[in-house]
């Protein structure tokens, strides 16, 4: 019977146990990948450390799929790497591939048409291959260097026909293989950052202080014997929430804020008259320029402040920052 024209069988109780079955014969077939690990997967991770060249990612159908985010999962974690379509290759791509790289050729039978076509090719070259089948006695198997058995025993598919649960195998496995290669590169979170600048994890570690700070003509500074209302108005009009009190060298010499003003007001302190050195906080908190952001995070955390004073290496005001400018750049 022609399915699209065959009465709907949906079932939530159906679907349920169909879901529930399908997690557990993926999470069976990784699992069982743990035990089969052996010297071929730290040669397999040797090879493409000690490599020349790059890792080439190749793969027909659901494996090219997979094949193709092992690839980018590599690149993004310290391996040089890309994916190749085995098919394309038969067709110019394959001038891609360089005596120094290593291929690394997922198929799950072992015997994808396209991938063998280009094996001997590959070969003549003089790169290297590690296959990942299910099929530790298939064709590309037996003319690997290395073999990574990613086997199953069944398809999570009812009818154990779909890609199901050995695309999900050979997943880990590439993932595997990319975690010990990190591992052995001393790839750290600085390094993860660099390939992911646009990410939240780039902005926390390569944003400095000199990227979110107000420049040094944005913040209101005044000298200590200003008048305290004329620098709650040079405050207000700077929009930073704060006023630098500074010498004649432009030296920070104290910092007054908002929260100072809201605290006067309560304490009934007569703002109207005295100089602004008389209600400021000496010898402010200040951070440099070259700093990272998150410093900055963790320094106005720790000491309770909204606001923080930039300096040089002689002490001269060259800008501040405050919550709000490290919310908009997305640091915290």
């Amino acid at each position: 019977m022609n399915p699209s024209s065959s009465a709907p069988r949906y079932s939530p109780e159906r679907a349920l146990e169909l879901g529930r079955q399908t997690l557990s014969i993926e999470a069976d077939a990784v699992g069982a990948l743990k035990d089969r690990l052996d010297g071929d997967f730290s040669a397999a991770v040797a090879l493409i450390l000690n490599s020349c060249g790059r890792l080439i990612v190749s793969g027909m159908g659901k494996s090219g799929h997979v094949a193709r985010k092992i690839a980018a999962t590599m690149a993004s974690t310290g391996t040089p790497a890309y994916f190749v379509h085995p098919a394309e290759a038969s067709h110019g791509d394959l001038g891609m591939i360089t005596r120094d790289d290593v291929l690394l050729a997922l198929s799950n039978s072992g015997e994808s048409e396209e991938l063998l076509r280009i094996v001997p090719l590959v070969k003549r070259q003089g790169a290297r291959l590690i296959a990942m089948t299910g099929v530790p006695n298939s064709t590309l198997a037996r003319e690997a260097d290395i073999h990574l058995d990613a086997g199953v025993e069944q398809e999570a598919c009812p009818h154990n026909l779909a890609p199901t649960a050995s695309t999900t195998a050979a997943l880990a496995l590439g993932d595997a293989l990319a975690v010990a290669l990190l591992d052995a590169r001393g790839f750290g979170p600085e390094d993860f950052a660099r390939s992911h600048p646009g990410g939240s994890l780039g902005r926390r570690l390569l944003t400095h202080v000199g990227d979110v700070m107000r420049a040094r003509a944005a913040v209101p500074a005044v000298a200590p014997q200003t008048e305290i209302t004329e620098a709650v108005v040079a405050m207000s009009r700077g929009g930073l929430g704060l006023v630098a009190i500074i010498d004649a060298d432009d030296r920070p010499l104290g910092i007054f804020t908002d929260g100072d003003l809201r605290r006067a007001f309560e304490k009934r302190i007569d703002l109207r008259q005295g100089e602004i050195a008389s209600v400021m906080h000496p010898a402010p908190h200040t951070i440099a320029a070259g700093r990272l952001a998150v410093e900055a995070v963790e320094m106005m955390e720790r000491l309770r402040i909204n606001a923080l004073l930039v300096t040089d290496a002689q002490g001269l005001l060259t800008g501040a920052l405050n919550m709000h400018d490290l919310f908009t750049a997305k640091v915290i």
